[in-house]
């Protein structure tokens, strides 16, 4: 018979592993540590090896007077979701998210920004911000959104919807509750390929993807594509850490290490460590605007209100002065 104690501690772990669903392949690495041990890490390390690519403009942000290190400093991290195909050398980004971590308070905070949002494209014209991944890969992604926000990207992640698949099959797929009945496109292309009914689902990876890329169905839109995507993100961090699925971690690994790119170095993702341990609070921002139609595109436009709100929030996040105003 288990302790009050032990069952306590058990309650307790599992809640902590339900909140840490931001950072889609970093947690999940960090998952892995925990249960493989020395002989995963020296397999994480290749895998980070392979994925490092620094940015043009080098390691430090040109909002930052020096450079800032997971562990030591409070730091920003963009994640970018695409989908490129197997020869493809340009992509807008589907998924856009933008998280501030606070070395403390152990908390995090996170952005999503739709990928409709009308932006100034540094060097190019105003469109939409998915467009910034297409024009100038990811180093143009993160100077846009470092530009409209007025906040530092210290780090980024990007991750190729392959990867996403590969991942969730491996798992032996995963439940989420589908908030109504709807039909969407396969990885392919392929219209009307697959149907998702009302109600819980157990998804394979090409199903979870439909379920979270489906966007024009969905009356909340972006909004609801990104607590959709939150869904998913959770299912498979719990999924991740069951017994049956420690022997899939090496599949896993070697799908990250095909489909995803950053700038962390294993010294980084290292020394993020304590984060996984003792986050204590985890907050979702959203932008409030309004959809718009230009010259016949359709735009989601956000408050400049909203703009500067959500800027002085992280920068206040990380330390930094709130000077954001309206232009």
């Amino acid at each position: 018979m288990q302790s009050r104690m032990e069952k306590r501690m058990r309650k307790k772990t599992k809640r902590r592993k339900r909140r840490l669903w931001i950072f889609t392949p970093i947690l999940l690495l960090f998952t892995i540590v925990f249960i493989y041990g020395v002989h995963l890490a020296t397999k994480i390390a290749d895998v980070t090896n392979e994925a490092h690519q620094q940015l043009e403009r080098g390691e430090t942000s040109e909002k930052r007077v020096e450079p800032v290190y997971p562990g030591k400093d409070n730091f920003s991290v963009l994640f970018i979701g695409v989908d490129e195909r197997d020869g493809e050398t340009k992509s807008r980004s589907d998924v856009l998210i933008l998280a501030t971590f606070n070395k403390d308070d152990h908390s995090i905070k996170m952005l999503s920004i739709p990928r409709d949002s009308r932006v100034d494209i540094p060097g190019y014209y105003t469109t939409r911000i998915n467009t910034a991944h297409f024009l100038g890969g990811v180093d143009l992604a993160v100077e846009t959104v470092e530009n409209f926000l007025d906040v530092p990207v210290d780090y980024y992640v990007k991750l190729n919807f392959d990867a996403f698949i590969e991942i969730i099959d491996a798992l032996g797929g995963i439940t989420v509750d589908v908030p109504f009945t709807f039909t969407e496109m396969d990885s392919e292309d392929h219209k009307n390929a697959i149907t998702l009914h009302e109600g819980e689902q157990h998804l394979d990876g090409e199903e979870a993807l439909a379920f979270v890329r489906m966007r024009k169905q969905d009356p909340l839109g972006d909004f609801g594509r990104n607590e959709r995507q939150k869904q998913v993100i959770k299912a498979v961090i719990e999924k991740s850490a069951t017994f049956s699925s420690v022997m899939k971690y090496d599949d896993i690994l070697n799908s990250i290490g095909k489909n995803m790119t950053t700038n962390f170095t294993f010294q980084n993702i290292i020394a993020l460590h304590p984060y996984a341990k003792s986050i204590q609070s985890i907050d979702s921002l959203k932008f409030e605007g309004q959809d718009a139609y230009i010259d016949g595109a359709y735009y989601f436009i956000i408050n400049e209100d909203s703009r500067i709100e959500m800027s002085n929030m992280l920068k206040e996040h990380l330390g930094i002065e709130n000077t954001t105003a309206a232009e």
